[in-house]
């Protein structure tokens, strides 16, 4: 369960000292500096470190609350890294006490469970006396030929075993073993002051994002406002930019009992922003299209939201019902429309059309619904006894399908945002080498309110389009993210219609972000060329390290990648999720797998810890798979799909606890025959995500073993019931990863390099680049560029982008002294960057020095956003 103070550790890892200082003299007491000591200690291994204030304070808060502070810490920490739940694979000798032959460890399986008998020598070994039942499965377990010291679960079901079970032996450690974690950068622990403040301005952040907020973000936003609430409404901005978030706090506001009704009329703008409001008052989230139950209204309220939808114009209001009928009929159940249609005509006919109610039956509501259409003719039509909706996008799909190309663009110009979506539809259907003039002026006219996603969408659409023979990929909105693809079967689109239409996407951009605030310097990470702007965040997993969905990432140092996974089954179900990676060549065709049915792969290339079936409290179950990235390169597999299989079809929403990941450790550690080392290591965690949502079948990343780089994808396959594994969705497996791959390498999305030069070309004069990427340029050097007298900002932006010849080359310490006691604007992907006098804005992939200076503000990828709104 979230807490404020766990909220403000993971978005800006402050952590608050509540208690008041005793009274002393003299020194710092030695129970106190022991206590740091050990303190400091726990959390290296966690890859945690305290800035200097922090430790200040804990030191003058006395040994007892020392001790308070440290273990509320440390449990935190744990909390968020997954430590704190108990890991023990099936062989608890992994990786080296895996059996190397697993056809031969099923045959024994299946032999000691049909033939086995109570009171008779093992049907195996022959032992008298050596066979009995373990519990709770109650099947018969001979202790000669099955070892209680290696085996975590049932050796012939695999279902945990209970703690108390005498088959269970004691494991001994080997002392002096050398530990297998690769330590990765260090996350700075910074001093909280003011807990009001900094939840204020956490919360302050959520509200101006300016895509939809992730699983995550959305739990954060939940505690936040509980926060917030009682001390007034001053907070709560006049509007906020993205409708899903508006939704989620009005109705956190009114479910705690905010007075907030006088500010709906300004915050809810369309028919769909009411629905979504009544789908989060009903507990649900705030998605039209999964509308739940609705929940019924206090009078007040459905009198404020009636007239809320009564002030819309009709036709938006008509389309808005009918784009979710279930959900507003559902709506309809608790706002009782018609009872009100004399104080609210105009609702009540946009639900009569949604109803195909008969007007033709004498009586007040069918006179007054008839009236109202014939006030209204643009918008709605009477066909005999019901009420027709015309439709903007009818008449705009008419226009289309008529060739009527001047009435399909003058109606897309009243909607920018679906103009700018259709972009590629018109462009094909003029046909003509250049951008004619009337779509070109209704879209230099609407850009300016498209918003940031529709806008960068477009963007990377276009350029990033496929050639004949190549497949199209789609990320429908949902839960989950499921992607979908299809033959591209379209010509290409003419070069010059592209390049001005791109102009004008990427001019629109620099445009809005010059009004924005100046910086002095900006310092970009050429490596933010790997990473893409979020998108789709709605369906993003709640996860360690924030990676956008289709960023490229060199994999750990290490080398060993140890894959992971954790489940905690409801009571009285079991579920067993199994942890399996599909190996494929150059051209994504199926190579082998690892996974229950094949426990290694090329002897140690990969080796799995053991199939668990079950995973009940308090426990749960963990299975790993270790990937060595030296020995798979040199075996012939070329790519590796990692996947998190529900087996036994129980979707991952019912879970009360479910994560996976990943580690990095050292070769010789994790494989010497000598080391037992199944352990989770908090300190080698590189990324641990949730497995959520009404989902299966999970593809978090795709691995490039010959470059040693992955791809997060952060998807899901649909799936049909059964049992879910790689024999049966292997080959989907190898279009999806095939797909994906293909995609994102085409530049089907902006990068975030590319908005990070139009931030610096826009907002900066100066830029500093670092490990630029050139073959000229040595790994200790960075470039400098100067924005010249002329130059304009897009000039500038593309010289930044290109990484054309730089004004200037400085070493690599250079960039620091370069930012000193400037107001600047840093995008990193790794924060190792000190900069104690500089102010302004930071963006960073991964933690590091960077996160101790005081005069900057760290934001999201999605708030890099914000100035594109």
């Amino acid at each position: 369960m979230s807490t404020l103070q766990s909220v403000l550790l993971r978005c800006a890892q402050t952590w608050f000292v509540d208690h008041e200082p005793p009274a002393r003299a003299g020194g710092l007491d030695s129970r106190v500096a022991k206590g740091l000591t050990a303190l400091e200690a726990e959390l290296l291994d966690r890859g945690y470190a305290l800035t200097e204030p922090l430790r200040g304070a804990l030191a003058a808060a006395g040994a007892e609350a020392l001790a308070d502070s440290g273990k509320g810490l440390l449990r935190a920490i744990d909390e968020l890294l997954g430590a704190d739940r108990t890991h023990m694979p099936l062989f608890r000798g992994f990786p080296h006490s895996v059996p190397e032959d697993t056809r031969a460890l099923y045959v024994d399986r299946v032999f000691s469970l049909l033939l086995q008998q109570p009171r008779q020598p093992c049907v195996l070994c022959g032992t008298a006396g050596s066979v009995h039942p373990v519990s709770p499965c109650a099947h018969l377990v001979c202790r000669s030929c099955w070892d209680g010291a290696e085996y975590a679960g049932c050796p012939l079901c695999h279902r945990r075993i209970d703690r108390g079970d005498p088959f269970l032996r004691p494991t001994a450690m080997p002392s002096g073993a050398e530990p297998a974690a690769v330590r990765g950068p260090l996350r700075l622990l910074t001093l909280g002051t003011d807990r009001g403040a900094e939840a204020a301005a956490a919360l302050a952040a959520l509200l101006a994002r300016r895509t939809p907020l992730s699983p995550q973000d959305r739990a954060d936003l939940g505690v936040l406002l509980a926060h917030a609430a009682p001390g007034g409404l001053d907070w709560l901005p006049e509007t906020i930019a993205v409708r899903e978030t508006r939704a989620l706090v009005l109705g956190g506001l009114l479910a705690m009992g905010a007075p907030v009704h006088d500010r709906l009329p300004g915050l809810l703008t369309t028919a769909t922003d009411v629905l979504r409001l009544l789908c989060v008052w009903s507990g649900g989230e705030p998605d039209p299209r999964a509308a739940p139950r609705m929940r019924g209204l206090p009078r007040p309220l459905r009198r404020r939201l009636l007239s809320v939808l009564d002030a819309l114009e009709v036709s938006a209001l008509v389309e808005d019902l009918l784009r979710h009928p279930t959900g507003w009929k559902r709506a309809g159940e608790v706002l009782h429309p018609f009872e009100w249609h004399r104080r609210h005509p105009r609702a009540a006919l946009a639900f009569a059309v949604l109803r195909e109610t008969d007007v033709s039956r004498p009586g007040a509501l069918g006179e007054g619904l008839r009236a109202t259409a014939a006030g209204h003719p643009e918008a709605v039509v009477l066909d005999g006894g019901r009420i027709r909706a015309r439709t903007w996008g009818a008449r705009v799909e008419g226009a289309l399908r008529t060739g009527d190309l001047a009435a399909a663009v003058a109606l897309l110009r009243a909607r920018p945002g679906e103009l700018v979506r259709r972009l590629d539809q018109l462009m094909r259907r003029y046909g003509t080498e250049h951008l004619p003039a009337e779509p070109a002026e209704a879209l230099a006219h609407g850009l300016p309110s498209v918003g940031p996603g529709p806008l960068l969408s477009a963007l990377g659409q276009l350029r990033g389009r496929q050639l004949p023979g190549g497949r199209r990929v789609f990320f429908p909105r949902g839960q989950v993210a499921r992607p979908w693809a299809v033959a591209e079967d379209r010509a290409p689109l003419p070069a010059a219609a592209v390049e001005e239409v791109c102009g004008l996407l990427s001019g629109e951009a620099l445009r809005r972000l010059g009004g924005a605030t100046r910086y002095d310097l900006a310092v970009l990470d050429a490596e933010l060329r790997r990473l893409t702007v979020p998108f789709a965040e709605r369906s993003t997993a709640a996860s360690l390290v924030a990676v956008p969905r289709g960023s490229e990432l060199p994999l750990p140092d290490g080398e060993v990648v140890r894959l992971f996974v954790h489940w905690l089954e409801p009571e009285g179900v079991r579920v067993d999720l199994d942890l399996s990676v599909a190996f494929f060549d150059a051209e994504w065709n199926f190579t082998g797998l690892c996974d229950y049915t094949e426990l290694r792969y090329g002897r140690t290339a990969a080796v799995h810890s053991g199939d668990l079936t079950s995973a009940p409290a308090p426990d749960g179950a963990t299975e790993y798979v270790d990937l060595d990235l030296a020995e798979l390169a040199k075996g012939g597999a070329r790519y590796a799909v990692p996947v998190v299989f529900s087996f036994n079809d129980i979707p991952f929403d019912r879970l009360p606890d479910a994560f996976a990941g990943f580690m990095a450790l050292r070769g010789k550690g994790a494989r010497d025959s000598a080391h037992r080392d199944a352990s989770y290591d908090a300190r080698a965690v590189r990324q641990r995500f949730d497995l959520a949502g009404r989902s299966r079948i999970c593809v978090p990343m795709l691995i490039d073993l010959a470059e040693g780089h992955a791809r997060w994808t952060d998807v899901h396959l649909a799936s049909g019931a059964g049992f879910h594994n790689i024999w049966r969705h292997g080959e989907r497996l190898g279009w999806l990863g095939r797909d994906l791959w293909r995609y994102f390498a085409a530049g089907g999305r902006v990068s975030l390099w590319e908005l990070a030069c139009w931030q610096a070309a826009a907002r900066a004069g100066e830029a500093v680049v670092l490990n630029p990427l050139a073959d000229a340029a040595p790994s200790d050097e960075v470039w400098i560029y100067r924005r010249a007298d002329g130059e304009s900002p897009a000039g500038f932006a593309a010289r930044l982008c290109a990484l054309d010849t730089p004004d200037g080359r400085r070493p690599r310490a250079a960039a620091a002294t370069l930012a000193e006691g400037r107001h600047a604007l840093l995008a990193l992907v790794e924060g190792e960057l000190r900069t104690d006098r500089t102010t302004g804005t930071v963006y960073r992939l991964f933690p590091g020095s960077v996160d101790g200076c005081t005069g900057l503000v760290r934001i999201t990828a999605g708030e890099l956003l914000a100035d594109l709104a």
